[in-house]
């Protein structure tokens, strides 16, 4: 069985992708980061998740972005907007975020000696940050194959995966559905509390919510 590393936040869509590879008979080493976000529910959905997904490893990286700051996601003085936002990348975008976990993905599948990373990134029903588009995954993977010892010494190329990237929310649900996700289980929301109940009023629910209206099916989110 080939391995692989499927970056996992707690959402649906991380949710959905880790069902996928999977469902392709990877044994998937689950990567999730604990970067500051503004609550650790979506830490815990992530470690849900990965159970019920019979995930191989769920590793919990600590890397403080809080430092940076520039996010309503890691800067608590900056509000999570709660009205559709006027400017094409929003403040709940986190600077380099993909970035830098498709980096630590990569560092880990390098050890693991294996040559695929799965990620949710999704450029249809998603906020409008730059690190969710297709350039940006194929030129990640260019660099991967680059930068590696794995490919420039022993000539194993890195794959990035973005199976979610073309589809809506819609069609991201329905796919879960149909592999077994557990919804419920997932957070998606930039303020849940510590219990992973979701605003209901982010863009992230919003774009979740509206995804399980246009499925015609009962939303198993938990709301505040």
């Amino acid at each position: 069985m080939k391995k692989a590393v499927v970056l996992l936040s707690g959402g649906l869509d991380s949710a959905t992708v880790l069902a996928i590879a999977r469902t392709l008979n990877f044994e998937c080493h689950a990567l999730s980061v604990d970067y500051g976000q503004r609550h650790r529910s979506e830490l815990t959905a992530a470690s849900n998740i990965a159970q019920s997904l019979d995930a191989k490893v769920h590793q919990i990286i600590p890397l403080d972005l809080t430092v940076f700051g520039g996010s309503a996601l890691t800067d608590p003085s900056i509000a999570v907007p709660t009205q559709i936002a006027n400017s094409d990348i929003p403040i709940t975008y986190v600077p380099a975020r993909n970035t830098i976990m498709l980096s630590l993905a990569l560092a880990w599948a390098e050890v693991l000696d294996c040559q695929d990373i799965f990620i949710g990134v999704n450029a249809v029903d998603y906020s409008g940050y730059p690190d969710c588009r297709a350039e940006f995954i194929q030129a990640f993977e260019t660099m991967a194959n680059l930068a590696t010892k794995a490919a420039a010494v022993e000539g194993k190329q890195i794959a990035i995966h973005a199976p979610l990237l073309n589809l809506s929310k819609k069609e991201i649900i329905r796919t879960g559905l149909d592999l077994g996700v557990d919804y419920s289980i997932t957070v998606s929301c930039y303020q849940a509390d510590a219990h992973g109940h979701a605003c209901g009023k982010c863009d992230s629910c919003r774009i979740r919510r509206a995804g399980f209206a246009a499925m015609e099916i009962a939303d198993p989110t938990r709301y505040q």
